[in-house]
């Protein structure tokens, strides 16, 4: 299924305050182009990534080191633990404060990422549906306690086939989200999807999209980066968390790609060999997933993110929309 998303023009010629999204798929290099950039305009960086939320999560994630978030201010990093949760609707809410804030400081906010639905409902807007409840949630463990997930994804059917329809009978996350919907509302979670959703957004939003010119460099980048990150300890650092927080595997914070991946390898489901060839796969798979995303995506400008001259074919393009670059 194609999604077909429009970036409205938020006032191009008027006197709203700039932003710039940088969008990409993973190891495309943006944190590496964002500071960069910052460099020559006066930034603070919004972090949109569902992963660098989570405290402790930090290898796995690459997360921006000490030295990066001293020189740049970083916004949306290390807001959660790993056995919490944070909704999409959290994160806009928070993205807004946080932008308004740079804005106030005479900064120019640099959202920064690869989680395309918190670009998407920043850009587009959030239907309006239930917020999170704690009894609600409590009782639809319960039923998956007794039976299964893929049981409660056929009782799913029966109340909201729609949405059923494009969650996976085994994702347990999804499938509490669609249920408990219903049993809030009273209705369809699709339902309610289909309504207007307010989506003004207040700055002259300009999008840039690092898109590959080469699917197997990128990875290559993709291989070169978690053979790092194991050699820096990633093992451990997912033995840690869950030994501190006591996480089952299906907690959003495990659910990660690469995390995922190790939590199955120390539960000794899977070997040192399967666990690098599956979180290899699972973050090609991702990367596809985000490319078609931008691809769907009109109004944003398409960069080669292997191209050698990358950062000066992007402040060109920034200064075509009158932002002052620093010499």
């Amino acid at each position: 299924m194609t999604i077909q998303i429009q970036i409205k023009k938020t006032g191009e010629a008027s006197d709203h305050p700039p932003a710039i999204f940088l969008m990409g798929p993973t190891a495309s290099g943006k944190s590496n182009i964002a500071l960069e950039i910052s460099k020559y305009l006066p930034i603070e960086i919004v972090s949109v990534d569902s992963a660098l939320v989570y405290r402790h999560m930090n290898i796995g994630t690459s997360k921006p080191n000490q030295k990066s978030l001293r020189t740049v201010p970083h916004h949306l990093i290390d807001l959660i633990e790993p056995d919490e949760r944070y909704s999409v609707a959290q994160f806009r809410n928070d993205a807004l404060i946080a932008m308004q804030q740079i804005i106030k400081n005479g900064n120019i906010p640099l959202l920064v990422g690869g989680t395309m639905l918190y670009f998407y409902a920043l850009l587009e807007g959030l239907s309006k549906l239930p917020p999170a409840n704690t009894n609600t949630r409590l009782m639809i463990h319960a039923m998956a306690k007794e039976s299964s997930w893929p049981t409660l994804h056929k009782k799913l059917q029966q109340l909201d086939p729609v949405s059923a329809l494009r969650i996976k009978p085994t994702d347990s996350q999804r499938i509490e989200r669609a249920l408990e919907v219903c049993y809030l509302a009273e209705k369809p979670m699709s339902e309610l999807l289909k309504k207007p959703k307010p989506s003004y957004l207040p700055y002259r939003v300009i999008n840039i999209a690092l898109i590959p010119s080469n699917r197997e460099i990128l990875h290559q980048r993709i291989a070169d980066r978690f053979e790092k990150m194991l050699e820096l300890g990633l093992i451990n650092e997912v033995r840690t968390i869950r030994n501190q927080f006591d996480l089952k595997t299906d907690v959003p914070s495990m659910r990660c790609v690469g995390y995922r991946q190790t939590c199955m390898y120390l539960d000794n489901q899977i070997d040192l060999i399967e666990l690098n060839k599956l979180s290899l796969a699972a973050t090609r798979q991702l990367a596809k997933r985000q490319l078609t995303w931008l691809r769907s995506m009109k109004g944003s400008k398409e960069f080669d993110c292997l191209a050698p001259n990358l950062l000066q074919q992007i402040l060109e393009h920034l200064k075509e929309h009158s932002l002052k670059i620093l010499v």
